[in-house]
Formats: structure tokens, C-alpha cells, sequence
């Protein structure tokens, strides 16, 4: 049974293999769009803070075993844990302790636990001391910060920094940090992102609280038998009963029938999960060939989609009713969009809001409407707006490009659909030339190429915007270098033609460029008083963010960040973007900074 487990557990599962070719063709390519700080015809590198001085590695923090965590019940999406120490086992011993499994792996490739993450400096990530020594306190923050956040680019960012290779602080077990950073991302709709985390430590060596948050992300990524590595620590410190039903997934894919067929027994006369949650694990085991009979999923009864649900369901291609889709948490869209197996009119429903908070990138989502509109009978819908696009990016006149852009703009019935198009049209927009006749305000074009990281493109329409429009401000803190002329007058005809609720664009754009610094401070007092905001305004957060950055740790002040990015823009007060824009240009994230700044004044 031993040898059969390892076995499955090496040899992906056929969901995790279709993931592992499909996903980065239509999945994000890259942690930071492409293009960023870059013309159009130059490929863009990825923006990379300077490597900071690797510390000594630090001994290996133990993992804990005891007291039993709080862990989910099936379907369940919180991965919330307590550890204590405990010594490790000696990976030479030749014994097999009981519930385990031996780890095959030379002693010289295993992973330790004082660096976990799959990025470095050289691909994109950030330093190793990214998050200072203060281990238990970005755990916390991690654990209190929603994953629903106002910014597209505040998860660009985040995203990249919870995945980063950063050391782990004295303070915590690595473990357990690596599970509050994948609950993190499996918040925030990564599923793919939390998914690197899981694996980049030993399985023999995750903590009670890993285990539960790998119970969470393999269902996440729609892939039963990543769990089966698990089920002996699932079975000693999670769910019992959750983990006796992968327990049983996983003796089917090894093909032992008897042992599956007595767990789903044993989970059935407990009663203490639904009858069709174990239906949903039966249908996996009757795809393995193990299931003695066939299994047909009605969901008339079903009220909500959870993990488990969503997993299962997406694992063995079961149909998940439009109404529970709809109804699902923002996250589940993510995971929905990224999982190849969810059938491609779900993937599409789905895209837009994953557009739009950054789980897509913009050629991402292009390359997904696309592969949709080359199937078979696709929507109406559909075709229009890839038609849509094929004259954004090909038409022969300029004019008409820029036609079918705002065609593409208009289409949107809510905020995050017309945010996602601007998106969808980032490169369409970053290639048209400076010269076209576009109207007074092209804030939209210019929000499109923002979206998508094409600064260098976007500045070169300085000259044809208006002084106190709402395209200049966008401009005035999007853009690379800083405009002449920025005052507190600029800022008073801004707010002059500002339509937004309580003048919020007009302060969300003091605050943009009061951060950056491109505004004195006398003008800046000035604009703040005739708008009646205080930018200054000392809180806890504030005074943490502001800390972690003379700190000098990008990687808190990214998290700091999205703490303070919480909810919908209208949500978000002008301070916080104000302490958020300044201490990213403090620490080196000075792009980032301004794409989120040139955002708010777009989305409000």
C-alpha cells in the first residue's frame, strides 16, 4: 500500500498534467504583464527590486505536530492551524513510522525549510529578506487580509511577493508560514500560485497547518490525487472524515478497490458529511476505474459550491449548475479560470472579474477569448467581442482600431466587466499611433495601456492631452517621469471637471502625486485643504507600512498594501493610497506604485 501511494503521488494525476501543459498558454504568463516600462515593439523585463544580501542559512525550523489544528471540513476554505515544536525525523532512518510515508529522496535533495518559494531576484522576485525577521506578524496580517482586493495591480504585486523565495524568520515554522501565504493566494483566486507554495515543501515535512491549506489548493486546482501524499497526516490531525474520503480517492487510483470501497463506507454510516459530497467521491473513484458502479450527480439540493465541490466536480467533468457558479465566492472564479477541465463557457463567465483583479494577464485573457471563439458554435456575444478585437489589433485604419476599442469599452454592464476590457485591449492600445484622432479626453485609452503595464507608450500622449482633464491625471501619476507644470492649480481644474462622489478621483490623484513626490508639499497642503482630505492622517496601518518600508522590506509593504486595498475602490480611503503609493517608491517599487495610482484615478 506504502509503495503504491508514493508511487501515485510522484506520477501526476492526468488533471495535474493537463494543468501543467495547458495552463501557460491561457493562464498568466508571467507575475508582471508584459510590456511594462516598455515600447510596444521591445520585449519587456520583468521589473526586479535589487537583490538584497542573502543572510546565512538559519537551522531548520521543526515542524509541528501537536496540539490537532482547527482544520476544514469538506468544501470548507479555511486553512487556520496551531503548532508546537517537534523534533523532525531522521531522514536516513530506514523505519517507517506508523500512518506514514518513507521519503525515497536523497538527504541532499531536500528542500529545508529556511527558504520557500519558487522566485528569486533573478526571475522576477523579490530578495530573500523581503519580509524582514518578524515571521508570526506577516502570518497574522496574511491570515487577516481577505484576498478581495481593490487593486488590479495591489495583486500583481502581492501575488509576486507571497510566491518570492524569502527566507523564513527564527520565528515561525517555515511550514506554517508557507501555509498562511497558500490560503493567501487561494483568497485571492491563485490557485495555481498557491499551488507552487504547497509544493515547494517536502510533503514529509508540512506542518498540521500545510496539510489542511494542501487540502485546500489541490481541490482548488481541481486535482484529487495531490491529496494523496497528505492522507496520512490528514488522517492523524485534520478531518477525519474528509480525509477518509481521499484516503479512499486515493487506494482507487492505486487501484485498490476494497480498502476505497470500505472507506466511503465507513464516512456514509458516520453522517457527518452529505451524501452528495461522498457521491462526488465516488464519481472519482469511478473514473479511476475502481467504482463499482456509475454515479449520476444531481444538484436540485445544493446550495452553495464549495472546495470540495468545486474540485471534485472539475476533476471528473460533472457540469456545475450556472446559479451555484454565479453565486460562488470571487475566488472560486479564479480557480474556475485557471483549471483547464471546467468546461470553456464557465472559463469565459468567469473571466472577466479574473481580468480584472489580476489573475489574468492581458494576453492571458486575450489568448483565452480567442481558443473560446475558435470552438464550435460559440455565443453571439462572444463572437461580437472577439470580432471586436480582431479590428482593435488588425484594422487597417487607425480610426477604426480606435472605434472598435471604445466599442469594446462601452460593452460592459458593471465596473469589472469595463475594467476587464480595458484590459483585454492593453496591446491593441499601446500600438496605435500617437497621431490619431482620438477626442479631448482619451482617459480610456490611456487607462487600457496602464492596465497592462505600457507606461513607456502611454507618455508619449502628453502632448495631446489637456491640462486638468481627467487623461492628464491619469498621466500625471502614470507615467515614468513626472509632467511639468503639476501644481496645486492642475489639481484644482481636475477636480473641477471630477464627477466622481466627494471629489474621490480628485483626491485619490493628490494622494497619487503627493506619494510619488511629483507635488511640493506647500501645494500639496494647499489641494489638500480646498479639497478637505488629510493625507497625513496617523493610524496603526500607517504607522506599520510606513516602518516596514524604512525597514527597507518590500515584500511587508507589499502585504501592508494590500491590507489597506481591502473591498472596491470606493471603499479605499485617499489616505491609505497616499501611505501605499509612498512606501512602495521607498523600497524600489516605484512602477508599481504609480500603475496602482494611474488605476484608482480609472476605476472611480
Amino acid at each position: 500500500m506504502t509503495k503504491k501511494l508514493l508511487t501515485l503521488t510522484l506520477g501526476l494525476s492526468g488533471s495535474a498534467l493537463a494543468a501543467a501543459l495547458v495552463l501557460p498558454a491561457i493562464a498568466q504568463e508571467s507575475l508582471l504583464p508584459e510590456g511594462f516600462g516598455n515600447p510596444a515593439d521591445t520585449p519587456a523585463p520583468r521589473p526586479t527590486p535589487t537583490p538584497s544580501q542573502t543572510p546565512a542559512p538559519t537551522s531548520v525550523p521543526k515542524n509541528g505536530t501537536t496540539p490537532p489544528p482547527v482544520t476544514p471540513t469538506v468544501g470548507s476554505t479555511d486553512t487556520a492551524g496551531a503548532t508546537d515544536d517537534a523534533d523532525e525525523d531522521d531522514v536516513d532512518d530506514e523505519t517507517v513510522e506508523p500512518g506514514t510515508l518513507k521519503y525515497d529522496l536523497p538527504p541532499g535533495a531536500r528542500r529545508l525549510l529556511t527558504r520557500i518559494g519558487p522566485l528569486t531576484p533573478e526571475t522576477g522576485g523579490l530578495g530573500p529578506d523581503a519580509f524582514g525577521v518578524r515571521g508570526q506578524y506577516a502570518a497574522a496580517i496574511m491570515r487577516r487580509t481577505s484576498g478581495q482586493l481593490a487593486s488590479r495591480w495591489g495583486q500583481i504585486l502581492l501575488r509576486r511577493s507571497l510566491v518570492s523565495a524569502i527566507d523564513t524568520p527564527a520565528t515561525i515554522n517555515g511550514a506554517d508560514l508557507a501555509a498562511d501565504r497558500a490560503s493567501l493566494l487561494l483568497r485571492m483566486g491563485e490557485s495555481i500560485a498557491a499551488r507552487w507554495i504547497v509544493q515547494s515543501v517536502d510533503y514529509d515535512r508540512a506542518s498540521p497547518r500545510l496539510v489542511a491549506a494542501a487540502q485546500q489548493t489541490y481541490l482548488a486546482n481541481a486535482d484529487p490525487a495531490g491529496l494523496c501524499a497528505y492522507v496520512p497526516a490528514g488522517l492523524a490531525h485534520g478531518d477525519e472524515q474528509a480525509w477518509r474520503l481521499a484516503s479512499a480517492i486515493c487506494s482507487g487510483l492505486s487501484g485498490e478497490a476494497g480498502p476505497a470501497g470500505w472507506a466511503i463506507g465507513r464516512v456514509r454510516s458516520s453522517g457527518r458529511i452529505s451524501n452528495f459530497d461522498i457521491l462526488l467521491a465516488e464519481r472519482v473513484l469511478g473514473a479511476t476505474g475502481s467504482g463499482r458502479r456509475s454515479t449520476t450527480i444531481e444538484w436540485d439540493n445544493v446550495d452553495r459550491l464549495t472546495s470540495w465541490r468545486f474540485g471534485m466536480a472539475t476533476a471528473t467533468a460533472v457540469p456545475v449548475p450556472e446559479a451555484l457558479r454565479t453565486a460562488a465566492p470571487a475566488n472560486m472564479k479564479g480557480w474556475t479560470v485557471l483549471a483547464p477541465m471546467t468546461d470553456m463557457a464557465s472559463r469565459i463567465a468567469a473571466a472577466p472579474e479574473a481580468a480584472a483583479r489580476g489573475v489574468l494577464s492581458s494576453d492571458a485573457y486575450v489568448s483565452l477569448l480567442s481558443a473560446a471563439a475558435g470552438e464550435e458554435e460559440p455565443s453571439e456575444a462572444l463572437a461580437a467581442q472577439t470580432d471586436q478585437l480582431r479590428a482593435a489589433f488588425g484594422s487597417a485604419r487607425r480610426a477604426d482600431r480606435y472605434a472598435a476599442m471604445e466599442a469594446i469599452w462601452a460593452a460592459g454592464s458593471t465596473p469589472v466587466q469595463r475594467y476587464a476590457a480595458m484590459v483585454s485591449t492593453a496591446r491593441a492600445a499601446a500600438a496605435l499611433p500617437v497621431n490619431t484622432e482620438i477626442g479631448d479626453d482619451p482617459w480610456q485609452l490611456l487607462g487600457s495601456m496602464l492596465a497592462g503595464g505600457y507606461d513607456a507608450n502611454a507618455i508619449a500622449w502628453v502632448p495631446t492631452v489637456t491640462v486638468g482633464s481627467r487623461a492628464w491625471g491619469v498621466l500625471a501619476v502614470g507615467s515614468p517621469r513626472p509632467l511639468n507644470g503639476t501644481t496645486a492649480g492642475t489639481v484644482g481644474q481636475f477636480s473641477g471637471n471630477d464627477d466622481s462622489a466627494d471629489y474621490l478621483r480628485s483626491k485619490f490623484l493628490l494622494a497619487g502625486l503627493a506619494g510619488l513626490g511629483r507635488i511640493d508639499a506647500g501645494a500639496a497642503a494647499s489641494a489638500a485643504s480646498d479639497l478637505e482630505v488629510d493625507l497625513g492622517k496617523q493610524t496603526r496601518w500607517s504607522r506599520a507600512i510606513m516602518a516596514a518600508a524604512e525597514r527597507r522590506e518590500p515584500g511587508m509593504v507589499a502585504l501592508l498594501a494590500a491590507a489597506g486595498m481591502q473591498g472596491e475602490w470606493s471603499k479605499v480611503p485617499p489616505y491609505h493610497l497616499y501611505y501605499i503609493v509612498r512606501a512602495l517608491r521607498e523600497v524600489g517599487l516605484a512602477s508599481e506604485a504609480r500603475m496602482i495610482a494611474a488605476e484608482a484615478l480609472v476605476r472611480v
